[in-house]
């Protein structure tokens, strides 16, 4: 697993797809991340097993609950994804969601109550193509609020889901084509904000769109 930064107090990574993001007796980041560190890794935020890219931990067991709850109230987080169909040029997603535990599906609902949330993201259209006689585009997403399979279920919602993602109603045979591409974080001790990116690698659909796998320089 790559690391794109690390110092006493936190570590920022490549999460690869299929592995869950905090612990767990299966495949998880912090399990790999300690063979890396030989000590303490602590949760800041998740990712949905099923996506890739950018995320911090913190290290440093004292400075957890900083590092979460300024990531959580000032972060900021930037996703790449592929999906069916052209959503526009740019939008903003607002909608209600709900979660099931028992199904761990998100559904959009008309009206707010007992475990609904309000969900809000903004994208722009990177690009087009096609495959297979589809139009597939490339999307880069902001994320306002950082609900359970938000981007999957607010696209899905609009007949736009993300390619490769048969939980939400994707026809194409494919790894679900949703990236963690950005990272800002306020260092907990310097309080300096960073920024940490890295485009998604060099696999369909994303390849369809020219982006290369190769790390770009991260920004402070």
């Amino acid at each position: 697993m790559e690391l794109l930064y690390r110092d006493g107090c936190m570590v920022v990574c490549l999460k690869p797809a299929g592995v869950l993001s905090e612990d767990s007796d299966k495949p998880c980041v912090p399990a790999l991340l300690r063979q890396e560190t030989g000590g303490y890794v602590g949760t800041v935020h998740r990712l949905d097993r099923v996506v890739g890219g950018v995320m911090v931990y913190c290290i440093n067991e004292k400075l957890t609950g900083k590092l979460t709850q300024s990531f959580h109230e000032n972060g900021e987080k930037t996703y790449l994804a592929v999906v069916s169909g052209d959503p526009g040029e740019a939008g903003t997603y607002t909608d209600l969601l709900y979660h099931d535990p028992k199904t761990n599906k998100t559904f959009p609902v008309r009206r707010m109550r007992r475990g609904v949330r309000e969900a809000k993201l903004t994208f722009e259209r990177l690009g087009r193509a096609e495959a297979d006689g589809q139009i597939l585009s490339l999307v880069r997403i902001h994320l306002q609020t950082g609900r359970t399979h938000q981007i999957r279920t607010q696209f899905a919602a609009r007949k736009h889901p993300v390619v490769g993602d048969r939980r939400y109603g994707s026809s194409v045979q494919a790894q679900v084509a949703l990236w963690s591409e950005a990272i800002t974080v306020e260092h907990p001790q310097t309080k300096q904000r960073m920024t940490f990116r890295h485009a998604p690698p060099a696999v369909f659909p994303f390849d369809l769109f020219l982006i290369s796998g190769e790390k770009r320089e991260d920004e402070t």
